[in-house]
């Protein structure tokens, strides 16, 4: 393919393909792992991301008013975790002359949010409320559909249609056909009744009966996962509204000691092994007691973080509460950061907002309030940017230097929430020690589980050739009784 079609890929694609693993799996998993398909669905993905210049559409590229029409955005999170793609029917009308432009805009916001999580799945929802004939156009749909099932593989969880009107049913019998057997699993026809089955009701809008007061609005893009979008200098809201002048002060105070910590160990890179040192013997710290050492690190141009995707918290039996943030400065300048998360009324950040000196490293608790539970919905925001060296570091200080940073300036890294449902499966107990393994976290438990089923299974084929053999001994025994019962009566009938 590349050797009769370099001149119809993008470079930048090819490249990709030839670097980024997870993506060709993607696609592989998206055809089956065969691999004759797999490759006609890269060349055909290619091809079209080339003549959409996806990898160069941005706001600036499209026009101004298909983001303030609010028809496609993306805003909260399935129940499952996913991010919720939305199609507002109702803000759409067929016109050819547009449709070009309206096509590229749902590339741009696929390749937006591809880029910001990682490629991470979707759930599609159309909310066809308040529609009717004059906005189905279904060379509209038939695109969006091969989006899915031809150019972005393996995104797709599932499309929620809520409320569509029974005038469209002949409609979506002709999508059906465009889908195929495997897409078709994934539609989920729903009403008011029913929708609250895949979406929580904090992420429907009233009219879909839920709880969720958001409103679309332009500029700047929907930035919804963080209570305090970014525009052009910086967030609109003011510093830590959620948090009183009490919590503000005390998480000043914490950032000194922490930073006072951090220059007498400038030379220890790794917070996490200090603070497991520290467990021991200093049960008051305010570090986690059940940190983790990571083992992963998010390697920015400003900062390097640690876990670099995921926080992981413990299962109610486990009774943790805290995770650790580990940001290591690797410019020559103070680097300011703040911290956000989706869900302030759940969490603690301590320090949510300070800076970090160059070359060292700090250390930001995250912790539950409690009553409250994590879920797999909750994300978290790092903000970073360069400092002056004459810019003081004090509250007022980085107030004011977020009031004026530039958003090109601002780096930007988001965590997922990872939720240990158990500690322990509820029918097997799994000892500390069992198959020599320590179970001290979620790769050794996986390891432990993987030796377990590798054991269930060598034990299903002994007692399979048992049964066998059993079953086999059985027939001869009866064999051997008829042999020798037919010999009796041999015997017995030439006697007589």
């Amino acid at each position: 393919y590349l050797l009769g079609k370099s001149d119809k890929y993008d470079a930048r694609d090819v490249e990709r393909l030839q670097q980024d693993d997870k993506w060709v799996e993607n696609y592989l998993i998206w055809r089956h792992n065969v691999v004759d398909d797999t490759l006609k669905m890269i060349d055909e993905s290619f091809q079209w991301r080339k003549d959409y210049t996806v990898n160069d559409l941005t706001e600036s590229v499209l026009p101004k008013w298909l983001f303030e029409n609010g028809s496609l955005f993306l805003h909260g999170y399935d129940k499952e975790g996913y991010k919720l793609f939305w199609f507002r029917v109702k803000h759409h009308t067929r016109d050819p002359k547009q449709q070009l432009e309206k096509k590229k805009l749902v590339a741009f916001w696929l390749e937006h949010y591809a880029k910001r999580d990682h490629g991470k799945p979707l759930t599609v929802v159309f909310d066809m409320s308040e529609t009717g004939i004059s906005h189905i156009d279904l060379d509209f749909v038939r695109f969006i559909v091969s989006c899915f099932t031809d150019y972005y593989p393996n995104f797709l969880t599932k499309i929620v249609i809520f409320e569509m009107p029974w005038i469209m049913n002949a409609a979506f019998k002709i999508v059906k056909g465009w889908l195929g057997p495997d897409a078709i699993s994934m539609l989920k026809f729903t009403n008011k009744s029913d929708v609250q089955e895949y979406i929580s009701g904090e992420y429907l809008p009233p009219h879909m009966g839920g709880t969720d007061s958001f409103k679309y609005s332009y500029p700047p893009l929907v930035d919804d996962d963080f209570q305090t979008p970014l525009c052009e200098n910086g967030p609109i809201t003011s510093e830590d509204e959620h948090e009183s002048k009490e919590e503000i002060d005390a998480d000043t105070k914490e950032t000194g000691e922490l930073n006072e910590e951090q220059n007498l160990n400038q030379k220890k890179m790794n917070s996490i092994e200090q603070i497991s040192k520290s467990e021991e013997t200093d049960k008051t710290e305010i570090k986690p007691k059940n940190a983790k050492k990571a083992l992963t690190t998010f390697k920015g141009p400003l900062l390097h973080i640690s876990p670099a995707e995921e926080l992981y918290f413990g299962s109610k039996e486990t009774g943790e509460k805290k995770c650790l943030i580990v940001l290591t400065n690797v410019t020559k300048n103070i680097v300011a950061f703040k911290v956000r998360t989706t869900a302030p009324e759940k969490y603690r950040v301590k320090p949510s907002n300070s800076s970090c000196e160059p070359g060292t490293s700090l250390d930001i608790i995250v912790s539950l309030h409690g009553g409250f539970a994590a879920s797999l919905q909750d994300r978290f925001l790092i903000m970073a940017a360069e400092m002056d060296q004459s810019s003081g570091a004090g509250v007022p200080e980085l107030t004011q230097f977020w009031k004026e940073v530039p958003r090109t300036k601002v780096m930007e890294h988001r965590l997922r929430c990872h939720v240990v449902e158990s500690s322990k499966p509820s029918s097997l107990t799994l000892k500390e020690n069992a198959f020599n393994i320590p179970a001290k976290n979620n790769e050794d438990l996986h390891i432990q589980l993987t030796h377990l089923l590798q054991i269930n299974k060598r034990l299903q084929e002994q007692i399979e050739r048992c049964l066998w053999f059993q079953q086999l001994s059985v027939v001869i025994s009866l064999l051997s009784v008829t042999v020798v019962a037919f010999c009796f009566y041999l015997a017995y009938t030439q006697r007589s």
